[in-house]
């Protein structure tokens, strides 16, 4: 769990804007707005998620 931890952010940093810049260059701009604002939201669920939060107490 850890590892996925570590990864979330990483992974989210850097796959994001080159699979919108792709998509807006190979299929349209549309389609790479509407997938920056889907997985940009599946990330930030991801994110929430995987979260360390400390204890209250």
């Amino acid at each position: 769990m850890k590892a996925l931890v570590a990864l979330t952010p990483i992974t989210g940093a850097v796959a994001l804007p080159l699979l919108v810049c792709f998509l807006m260059a190979k299929v349209s701009i549309g389609s790479g707005v509407l997938a920056a604002v889907v997985i940009s939201s599946l990330w930030f669920v991801a994110m929430l998620r995987t979260s360390e939060l400390p204890e209250h107490g």
